[in-house]
């Protein structure tokens, strides 16, 4: 009987040093997650009901009054069941057309800063996004503490964005200081998805100290690599954090209008995982 105890309270310390919690073990979570030596350091499964889990997600409001530098057309709320809500072992965010502080729109813009920063491991999402012209989806990671000054110098990384009057197109895209999209010179790939807005698909990177790979599922279909030149080509040496949010409008977003007949619109997440390496 005590060697029986002994195995239970191992496995128990080994499952809680993984960074997940027993009762609450990932949905479809595989016995090996393909990620080589790496292991599971954080994730939201969405297994509860209501506004999105506090201790791991706060919102991004202070940049309505400029339209985030975008000229995007939403206003984010916060702690605000309409635009963003669990239920159902889902994360829906959703973007209304309403009027509120006189923006049209209304979106959220979910993040993990100082709940969940990270320097190299896997990222991914499994996500189904809105369609429609206008809409503007996006998940993504900025730098968390802006160690070279501020955007473009600490760097960007979007591992999924796409715009819907280019339907079904998916972009993975990095902004540096010396690449980045004001001066035509950011460096990314795109690959085509048929059914992002129907189905759900994995959204991933694997970044490591020499390079950042891209994913759809099981499809790697760009790789930034560090040229060794320093920061400004590769400011991806410090902690970043993850941002989900769908933006309405927008310099890119918007280029062709916006379609008010579609609304409401929701990228529904199913759940967020980081890996590490041991």
């Amino acid at each position: 009987m005590k060697v029986i105890q002994q195995v239970a309270i191992f496995l128990t310390f080994v499952f809680l040093s993984s960074g997940c919690n027993p009762s609450e073990k990932p949905k479809d979570y595989p016995d090996n997650p393909g990620t080589g030596e790496m292991v599971l350091v954080w994730s939201d499964e969405f297994n509860y009901t209501g506004l999105p889990d506090n201790r791991k997600w706060s919102y991004d409001t202070d940049g309505n009054a400029t339209g985030w530098g975008n000229n995007e057309s939403q206003y984010y709320t916060a702690s605000r069941l309409k635009n963003a809500e669990v239920n159902n072992g889902f994360l829906t965010i959703t973007a209304h057309r309403e009027d509120i502080e006189g923006f049209s729109y209304t979106s959220a813009r979910l993040v993990t800063r100082q709940k969940g920063d990270w320097l190299y491991g896997r990222v991914e999402v499994k996500a189904k996004i809105p369609d429609g012209r206008g809409m503007w989806p996006a998940i993504w990671m900025l730098p968390t503490d802006w160690s070279y000054g501020g955007w473009p110098s600490s760097g960007e990384i979007d591992i999924m964005e796409n715009v819907g009057y280019d339907p079904y197109k998916i972009v993975g895209t990095v902004h540096t200081e010396s690449y980045n999209h004001t001066t035509g010179t950011q460096k990314g790939a795109t690959t085509n998805v048929q059914s992002c807005y129907s189905e759900f698909h994995i959204y991933a990177i694997e970044w490591e100290l020499k390079e950042i790979r891209f994913y759809v599922d099981d499809l790697l279909y760009f790789t930034f690599r560090n040229e060794g030149t320093g920061y400004k080509t590769w400011p991806f040496d410090k902690r970043f954090h993850l941002l989900l949010n769908v933006a309405v409008g927008g310099n890119w977003g918007g280029v062709q209008g916006i379609d008010d007949s579609i609304f409401p619109r929701s990228m529904i997440v199913d759940y967020v995982r980081v890996y590490q390496k041991k």
